[in-house]
């Protein structure tokens, strides 16, 4: 699994693949939508988010999940309903998705979409994709407010920032024993989001806090104050190619202190970036190991199969909801979204239920990670 060191802890969480399996057609509406059959017409879900620019590893790492997921469907559902998966891509930016979610909208033969991906994109298109009943389920949209919206199609499978925050923060206080942390977001709707929640739990320990924008490269500003404040550690939240950047000008800039950031720099982009990455600590609301089965699964794949990293197992399941929901026989947007509000079932992450507001039902855990050789190495749980 290029960029991820194997931890096998998948079994530790208690699921596996051959849940998904044994879980199909047990879960989620009445079945009662289309045919259920081999009619020669065929449906189609989609993913939005970044294929290309600086963010484009996330697409390959939804993307492994998504075809294993589509592999599984055809596997469990032979005489189901035809079903291709059609990508979208957004580049993870607010100002490109609405194209993108109004392309998936006139599609009538699309049902679902897997993703957005992206915090920033969700809250571009989430009232379009709610007006015209079409169902999203994100595999990493974390910002917490996203929720709040009212959409009636908005559901993701991973744990928001109102998790990660405080596992992060408590991390930082009670694991690693901080009395001085300073706080840094790239002010997208996912870093305010990630650095509002710690900042909130934080206290006293946090004795500093400073904005950057994505796309920025030069951090001599902040890299100053960060030194300045006597900080034994800085916590980023925002994505991977500011972190790497900044990083790097924090360390030529002789900052010593410890550097940690949450799942939007689980990326190549940082991890391979250089050797000042090297001792990083990052938070994520998932498990980054995908086990022997699923990688099996995977190398198995021919054509466009993605790369394992960040996210595809959460991709997986999130496919996996809308996929079953088609082959159980829900060949409507209408049908396919009461089966996603009332699925049920154990995924490869975790169980899946949703609340009304589209969170998962119960609590996700938040694990932090090392970077050793390029790799994340598991800590343990953030707490």
């Amino acid at each position: 699994m290029k960029g991820f060191k194997k931890a096998s802890i998948v079994a530790a969480i208690g699921v596996s693949a051959a849940l998904i399996l044994t879980a199909c057609g047990t879960t989620g509406g009445d079945g009662g939508g289309g045919d259920g059959g081999k009619s020669g017409e065929t449906f189609k879900i989609a993913y939005q988010g970044p294929l290309s620019g600086d963010n484009a590893a996330y697409g390959t790492y939804a993307t492994a999940g998504i075809e294993v997921a589509l592999a599984d469907y055809k596997k469990a559902y032979p005489d189901g309903p035809n079903v291709e998966v059609v990508y979208g891509d957004s580049q993870g930016d607010p100002a490109q998705a609405p194209a993108i979610a109004t392309d998936f909208i006139n599609d009538e033969a699309l049902l679902g979409v897997t993703g957005p991906a992206f915090s920033g994109e969700t809250n571009a298109t989430g009232p379009a994709y709610a007006e015209a009943g079409l169902v999203t389920v994100s595999m990493s949209a974390t910002n917490p407010t996203l929720s709040e919206n009212g959409w009636a199609t908005f559901h993701r499978v991973v744990a928001p920032d109102s998790a990660q925050g405080p596992a992060a923060a408590a991390l930082m206080t009670n694991t690693l024993g901080y009395t001085k942390v300073y706080l840094v977001d790239d002010s997208s709707d996912y870093g305010v989001g990630l650095g509002d929640q710690i900042k909130a739990t934080l206290g006293d320990v946090l004795i500093g806090s400073d904005k950057v924008q994505v796309g920025d490269t030069d951090f001599s500003a902040t890299v100053t104050k960060v030194k300045d404040s006597g900080a034994e550690a800085i916590y980023y939240a925002g994505y991977a190619p500011e972190a790497a950047l900044f990083l790097k000008q924090l360390r030529d800039g002789g900052y010593e202190g410890v550097f940690l950031s949450g799942d939007g720099t689980v990326d190549a982009a940082f991890l391979t970036a250089g050797d000042f990455t090297e001792g990083s600590i990052l938070t994520f609301p998932g498990i980054l190991d995908a086990g022997d089965e699923f990688t099996a699964k995977w190398e198995a794949l021919s054509g466009d199969k993605g790369e394992i990293g960040a996210y595809t197992l959460e991709a997986y399941d999130a496919a996996w909801v809308l996929l079953s929901g088609i082959g159980e026989g829900n060949t409507t947007r209408a049908d396919l979204l009461k089966w996603v509000n009332a699925y049920d079932a154990d995924g490869l992450t975790k169980h899946i239920k949703f609340t009304s507001t589209g969170e998962i039902d119960g609590a996700s855990g938040v694990y932090y990670y090392t970077v050793e050789g390029g790799k994340t190495v598991l800590g343990g749980p953030a707490e």
